[in-house]
């Protein structure tokens, strides 16, 4: 799901907001409750949630970052030559 980011028009608080794609944008300032929010054009954002994903499948035990490995062992074939 994307994360959003709103400015509001009447008191400039910011936020972000996890929304659906297909959910309406919102209106009204959490802060302030004017309706004069207005979606900011920054950087995507997204989340990364259910089984599937690195941090859930590939993490077992010591080995942290299967790149780690394959990086060290790069890195002793290069010193033994």
């Amino acid at each position: 799901m994307p994360i959003y980011e709103y400015q509001c028009g009447s008191c400039k608080h910011i936020f972000d907001e996890l929304q659906k794609i297909s959910d309406a944008p919102l209106k009204d300032c959490p802060e302030c409750k004017e309706g004069q929010l207005k979606k900011l054009i920054s950087a995507p954002k997204f989340r990364l949630k259910g089984a599937g994903w690195y941090e859930t499948d590939f993490k077992t035990g010591t080995k942290r970052n299967i790149a780690e490995g394959a990086s060290s062992e790069t890195k002793k074939a290069s010193t033994s030559e």
